[in-house]
Protein backbone atom coordinates (compact mmCIF):
# COMPACT_ATOMS: atom_id res chain seq x y z
CA UNK A 1 0.00 0.00 0.00
CA UNK A 2 0.81 3.83 -0.53
CA UNK A 3 2.17 5.36 2.58
CA UNK A 4 0.39 8.28 2.09
CA UNK A 5 -3.00 6.36 0.87
CA UNK A 6 -5.83 7.96 2.75
CA UNK A 7 -8.18 5.07 1.94
CA UNK A 8 -10.31 4.06 5.19
CA UNK A 9 -10.26 0.15 5.93
CA UNK A 10 -14.24 -0.37 5.60
CA UNK A 11 -13.97 -2.02 8.97
CA UNK A 12 -12.85 0.88 10.64
CA UNK A 13 -15.55 2.95 9.02
CA UNK A 14 -17.76 0.47 10.49
CA UNK A 15 -16.28 1.01 13.61
CA UNK A 16 -16.72 4.36 13.67
CA UNK A 17 -20.53 4.35 12.69
CA UNK A 18 -20.88 1.52 15.98
CA UNK A 19 -19.30 4.52 18.27
CA UNK A 20 -21.14 7.52 16.57
CA UNK A 21 -18.24 9.14 15.23
CA UNK A 22 -19.60 8.68 11.61
CA UNK A 23 -19.12 12.06 11.16
CA UNK A 24 -15.34 12.31 11.47
CA UNK A 25 -15.27 10.29 8.42
CA UNK A 26 -15.74 13.58 6.68
CA UNK A 27 -12.10 14.82 8.03
CA UNK A 28 -10.39 11.34 8.65
CA UNK A 29 -8.68 11.27 4.92
CA UNK A 30 -7.02 14.86 5.60
CA UNK A 31 -5.63 13.68 9.30
CA UNK A 32 -4.91 10.38 8.30
CA UNK A 33 -2.50 12.65 5.34
CA UNK A 34 -1.23 14.54 7.58
CA UNK A 35 -0.15 11.99 10.24
CA UNK A 36 1.33 10.31 7.56
CA UNK A 37 3.40 13.11 6.02
CA UNK A 38 4.24 15.12 9.02
CA UNK A 39 4.91 11.64 11.11
CA UNK A 40 2.73 12.56 14.00
CA UNK A 41 2.75 10.61 17.47
CA UNK A 42 -0.36 8.49 17.89
CA UNK A 43 -1.10 10.33 20.76
CA UNK A 44 -0.94 13.67 18.84
CA UNK A 45 -2.78 12.41 16.36
CA UNK A 46 -5.45 11.06 18.11
CA UNK A 47 -6.13 14.32 19.98
CA UNK A 48 -6.54 16.34 16.67
CA UNK A 49 -8.73 13.72 15.61
CA UNK A 50 -11.23 13.66 18.65
CA UNK A 51 -10.79 17.59 18.64
CA UNK A 52 -12.28 17.72 15.57
CA UNK A 53 -15.19 15.64 16.56
CA UNK A 54 -15.08 18.06 20.06
CA UNK A 55 -15.71 21.57 17.81
CA UNK A 56 -18.30 19.83 15.49
CA UNK A 57 -20.55 18.75 18.62
CA UNK A 58 -19.89 22.27 20.34
CA UNK A 59 -20.86 23.81 16.93
CA UNK A 60 -24.30 21.81 16.58
CA UNK A 61 -25.19 22.31 19.66
CA UNK A 62 -24.44 26.14 19.48
CA UNK A 63 -27.11 25.61 16.61
CA UNK A 64 -29.50 24.14 17.95
CA UNK A 65 -29.56 26.44 21.08
CA UNK A 66 -30.06 29.67 18.62
CA UNK A 67 -32.44 27.88 16.77
CA UNK A 68 -34.65 26.94 19.58
CA UNK A 69 -33.63 30.66 20.74
CA UNK A 70 -35.59 31.73 17.62
CA UNK A 71 -32.75 33.46 15.83
CA UNK A 72 -32.36 33.40 12.34
CA UNK A 73 -28.78 31.03 10.88
CA UNK A 74 -27.60 33.84 9.02
CA UNK A 75 -28.10 37.19 10.65
CA UNK A 76 -24.60 36.95 12.74
CA UNK A 77 -22.50 39.67 13.54
CA UNK A 78 -20.08 38.70 11.20
CA UNK A 79 -22.16 39.26 8.25
CA UNK A 80 -23.71 42.71 9.87
CA UNK A 81 -22.94 45.38 7.39
CA UNK A 82 -20.91 47.79 8.80
CA UNK A 83 -21.41 49.97 5.69
CA UNK A 84 -19.37 53.51 5.94
CA UNK A 85 -22.48 55.30 5.61
CA UNK A 86 -23.71 54.09 8.49
CA UNK A 87 -23.38 56.09 11.77
CA UNK A 88 -23.30 54.55 15.27
CA UNK A 89 -21.35 54.76 18.10
CA UNK A 90 -18.16 51.38 17.38
CA UNK A 91 -16.71 51.89 20.73
CA UNK A 92 -20.35 50.88 22.14
CA UNK A 93 -21.41 48.41 19.86
CA UNK A 94 -17.54 46.91 20.49
CA UNK A 95 -18.34 47.05 24.46
CA UNK A 96 -21.94 44.84 23.70
CA UNK A 97 -19.96 42.22 21.91
CA UNK A 98 -18.56 41.10 25.16
CA UNK A 99 -21.37 40.07 26.23
CA UNK A 100 -20.92 42.06 29.80
CA UNK A 101 -23.80 44.01 29.24
CA UNK A 102 -25.92 40.65 30.32
CA UNK A 103 -23.78 39.80 33.15
CA UNK A 104 -24.21 42.73 34.48
CA UNK A 105 -28.01 42.77 33.90
CA UNK A 106 -28.37 46.16 32.01
CA UNK A 107 -30.45 46.35 28.69
CA UNK A 108 -29.91 47.52 24.94
CA UNK A 109 -31.92 49.90 23.06
CA UNK A 110 -31.04 49.44 19.41
CA UNK A 111 -32.58 52.84 17.72
CA UNK A 112 -33.29 53.98 14.32
CA UNK A 113 -34.80 54.33 10.71
CA UNK A 114 -36.15 51.33 8.84
CA UNK A 115 -33.77 49.34 6.72
CA UNK A 116 -30.19 50.39 9.08
CA UNK A 117 -29.83 47.05 10.32
CA UNK A 118 -31.24 46.68 13.79
CA UNK A 119 -32.72 43.36 13.66
CA UNK A 120 -29.52 41.82 11.99
CA UNK A 121 -27.28 43.28 14.95
CA UNK A 122 -29.72 41.93 17.39
CA UNK A 123 -29.63 38.37 16.41
CA UNK A 124 -26.52 38.74 16.15
CA UNK A 125 -25.74 39.83 20.34
CA UNK A 126 -27.89 36.70 20.68
CA UNK A 127 -25.91 34.99 18.68
CA UNK A 128 -23.22 35.86 20.60
CA UNK A 129 -24.63 35.07 23.96
CA UNK A 130 -25.26 31.98 23.34
CA UNK A 131 -21.85 30.97 22.12
CA UNK A 132 -20.86 32.09 25.38
CA UNK A 133 -23.52 29.73 27.06
CA UNK A 134 -25.97 31.71 28.12
CA UNK A 135 -29.89 31.50 27.48
CA UNK A 136 -31.44 33.28 25.20
CA UNK A 137 -35.20 34.17 24.44
CA UNK A 138 -35.77 36.35 20.59
CA UNK A 139 -39.03 37.24 19.02
CA UNK A 140 -40.92 40.17 17.14
CA UNK A 141 -43.18 42.20 19.38
CA UNK A 142 -45.94 41.35 17.37
CA UNK A 143 -45.11 37.47 18.09
CA UNK A 144 -44.74 37.79 21.20
CA UNK A 145 -48.20 39.93 22.04
CA UNK A 146 -49.92 37.50 20.24
CA UNK A 147 -48.28 34.33 22.02
CA UNK A 148 -49.41 35.89 25.11
CA UNK A 149 -52.62 36.47 24.53
CA UNK A 150 -52.94 32.63 22.89
CA UNK A 151 -51.86 31.83 26.04
CA UNK A 152 -54.58 32.66 27.79
CA UNK A 153 -57.00 30.27 25.89
CA UNK A 154 -55.01 27.12 26.84
CA UNK A 155 -54.26 28.39 30.48
CA UNK A 156 -50.22 28.26 29.57
CA UNK A 157 -50.45 31.93 30.36
CA UNK A 158 -48.25 31.45 33.67
CA UNK A 159 -45.88 29.23 32.14
CA UNK A 160 -45.26 31.76 28.98
CA UNK A 161 -44.49 34.37 31.36
CA UNK A 162 -42.48 32.34 32.87
CA UNK A 163 -40.12 31.29 30.09
CA UNK A 164 -39.68 35.09 29.23
CA UNK A 165 -38.78 36.24 32.40
CA UNK A 166 -36.37 33.93 33.06
CA UNK A 167 -33.69 34.27 29.97
CA UNK A 168 -30.84 35.67 30.55
CA UNK A 169 -31.13 37.44 27.09
CA UNK A 170 -34.59 38.52 26.04
CA UNK A 171 -34.37 39.86 22.43
CA UNK A 172 -37.89 41.95 21.53
CA UNK A 173 -37.41 43.02 17.79
CA UNK A 174 -39.62 46.20 16.63
CA UNK A 175 -41.10 47.26 19.84
CA UNK A 176 -43.39 50.62 19.18
CA UNK A 177 -44.50 50.11 15.64
CA UNK A 178 -47.94 50.29 16.73
CA UNK A 179 -50.33 51.33 20.02
CA UNK A 180 -50.37 48.48 22.50
CA UNK A 181 -54.34 47.35 24.29
CA UNK A 182 -54.42 47.81 27.58
CA UNK A 183 -53.42 43.79 27.91
CA UNK A 184 -50.45 43.88 25.77
CA UNK A 185 -49.73 46.84 27.75
CA UNK A 186 -49.82 45.14 31.16
CA UNK A 187 -47.61 42.32 29.85
CA UNK A 188 -44.94 44.71 28.94
CA UNK A 189 -45.21 46.05 31.96
CA UNK A 190 -44.84 42.53 33.60
CA UNK A 191 -41.69 41.19 31.75
CA UNK A 192 -40.10 44.80 32.41
CA UNK A 193 -40.70 44.74 35.70
CA UNK A 194 -40.05 41.11 36.50
CA UNK A 195 -36.57 41.74 34.40
CA UNK A 196 -35.55 45.07 36.28
CA UNK A 197 -32.39 44.21 37.02
CA UNK A 198 -32.42 40.68 36.56
CA UNK A 199 -31.93 39.80 33.60
CA UNK A 200 -31.24 41.61 30.47
CA UNK A 201 -33.48 42.92 27.44
CA UNK A 202 -32.59 43.76 23.66
CA UNK A 203 -35.23 46.09 22.14
CA UNK A 204 -35.31 47.28 18.77
CA UNK A 205 -37.30 49.92 17.69
CA UNK A 206 -37.76 52.88 15.01
CA UNK A 207 -38.55 55.44 18.14
CA UNK A 208 -36.71 56.19 21.38
CA UNK A 209 -38.04 55.15 24.53
CA UNK A 210 -39.66 58.24 25.52
CA UNK A 211 -41.44 58.07 22.42
CA UNK A 212 -43.10 54.58 23.45
CA UNK A 213 -45.49 56.34 26.52
CA UNK A 214 -48.44 57.31 24.05
CA UNK A 215 -48.07 53.91 22.41
CA UNK A 216 -49.39 52.21 25.93
CA UNK A 217 -52.70 52.54 27.48
CA UNK A 218 -51.73 53.56 30.65
CA UNK A 219 -49.72 56.84 31.27
CA UNK A 220 -48.68 55.82 34.79
CA UNK A 221 -48.29 52.00 33.68
CA UNK A 222 -46.26 53.45 31.05
CA UNK A 223 -44.23 55.79 32.53
CA UNK A 224 -42.83 53.41 35.13
CA UNK A 225 -41.97 50.62 32.21
CA UNK A 226 -40.15 53.47 30.14
CA UNK A 227 -38.34 54.65 33.21
CA UNK A 228 -36.88 51.38 34.38
CA UNK A 229 -36.16 49.58 30.98
CA UNK A 230 -34.97 53.21 29.61
CA UNK A 231 -32.14 54.15 32.75
CA UNK A 232 -31.13 50.72 33.20
CA UNK A 233 -30.19 50.99 28.87
CA UNK A 234 -27.27 50.78 26.59
CA UNK A 235 -28.61 53.31 23.83
CA UNK A 236 -26.77 52.38 20.39
CA UNK A 237 -28.63 54.41 17.62
CA UNK A 238 -27.67 53.56 14.12
CA UNK A 239 -28.74 56.60 11.68
CA UNK A 240 -28.36 56.38 7.25
CA UNK A 241 -29.46 54.68 4.49
CA UNK A 242 -31.44 51.92 4.46
CA UNK A 243 -29.41 48.75 3.23
CA UNK A 244 -32.95 47.10 1.37
CA UNK A 245 -32.05 49.64 -0.95
CA UNK A 246 -29.70 47.41 -2.30
CA UNK A 247 -31.73 44.64 -2.71
CA UNK A 248 -34.34 46.28 -5.19
CA UNK A 249 -34.41 44.37 -8.45
CA UNK A 250 -31.67 45.50 -10.88
CA UNK A 251 -29.79 47.58 -8.37
CA UNK A 252 -26.96 45.44 -9.46
CA UNK A 253 -27.53 47.15 -12.56
CA UNK A 254 -27.47 50.50 -11.41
Amino acid sequence: MNPLSTSIDPELTKAMRALKLGKLLDVLPQRLRQAREQSLDPEHWLLLLLGDEVERRRQAAVRLRADRAGMAPELVLEAWMRRPELRYDAALLDRLTTMRFVQEHHHVCIQGPVGVGKTMLAHGLGHAAVVRGMTVHCTTADAMFTELRASRLDQSHSQLMRRLCSVQLLIIDDLGLRPLTEVESRDLGDIVFERHRKASMIVTSNREPAEWLPLLSDRLLAEAIVDRFSNNAFDLVIDGPSYRRNQKPGAELA
